[in-house]
């Protein structure tokens, strides 16, 4: 009998999401709104590094953001939480998530909290329970469970406001945690220019985030709608890649086959026009 493991358990060879994250590597990845286990599956097997699932404005609940996770399968999936909450971070990783990525962290005192909320004793917090994320106390560590886990878990903190752009030097350099992920839609919009994530001063803000976490030795993630969106922080080092929401992508690719037979259709005789 097998079994699915929690997400992103290669085997005990494979290297974990963190460690690839904190080796340099380049891990491109997008994000899940929609709480479909089948839509999990299929982004999972086109070969993405890593999912981003949208706790904060997905619709997820516990058992919809569970079957997500198990449906990702051998791909890592990091669970977006609301604001920081205690118990959104252990419940993510509790079912199995690779990691969690927490929004709005303004200052190095809550990126600090974060981390502690992510990491079990004597490094942090996290509650201990038998859950899927510890395969349910039959898993291959253990021997030595909580430090398998901590070792494992990845923190990701979101920068996405003036006041983490004022602390960001700060914020790079709190241990625990792993990568700052840049928010450009909330960080235009703290800077007044909502809608205009393209705006120079926008772009200019986003450089000196991705240069402080550089200085610190902290990976750095970007969000963009789409390839082109971000190949241009690809280039500047930028290694933790979301692109595209599984809503835009099902809404354009659905759009473009309609206008498609709208086209097709307009062209048919005219005969065949009123058949219809």
């Amino acid at each position: 009998m097998t079994t699915n493991p929690p997400s992103g358990d290669r085997g005990s060879e494979a290297p974990t999401l963190r460690a690839r994250l904190i080796r340099g590597e380049t891990l491109l990845g997008t994000l899940l709104s929609l709480p479909s286990p089948d839509v999990a599956d299929l982004m999972a097997r086109v070969g993405f590094d890593w999912l981003f699932v949208d706790g904060e404005h997905g619709a997820f609940d516990a058992r919809s953001l569970m079957d997500v996770v198990r449906a990702a399968g051998r791909t890592p999936c990091l669970v977006r939480t609301p604001v920081g909450e205690d118990v959104a971070i252990a419940r993510a990783l509790d079912m199995g998530a690779a990691g969690v990525i927490v929004p709005q962290v303004h200052n190095a005192e809550h990126a600090a909290r974060v981390a502690g909320l992510a990491h079990y004793p004597p490094v942090g917090t996290r509650g201990v329970g038998v859950t899927r994320g510890n395969y349910y106390g039959y898993g291959p560590s253990l021997q030595n469970p909580l430090t398998a886990a901590n070792d494992a878990v990845t923190v990701v903190v979101q920068a996405e406001s003036t006041a983490a752009l004022a602390n960001i030097a700060a914020i790079a350099r709190v241990d625990g945690v792993d990568a700052v992920l840049v928010g450009p839609n909330d960080l235009a919009a703290s800077m007044g220019f909502s809608g205009q994530s393209g705006h120079p001063q926008v772009q200019e803000a986003i450089g000196r985030i991705v240069g402080s976490c550089q200085d610190a030795g902290r990976a750095i993630g970007i969000f963009g709608a789409s390839a082109a969106a971000v190949e241009p922080w690809i280039q500047r080092g930028v290694t933790l890649i979301v692109a595209g929401v599984d809503a835009l992508l099902l809404g354009a690719a659905a759009r473009a086959l309609h206008d498609g037979l709208v086209a097709a259709a307009a062209t048919a005789p005219s005969t065949a026009r009123a058949a219809r």
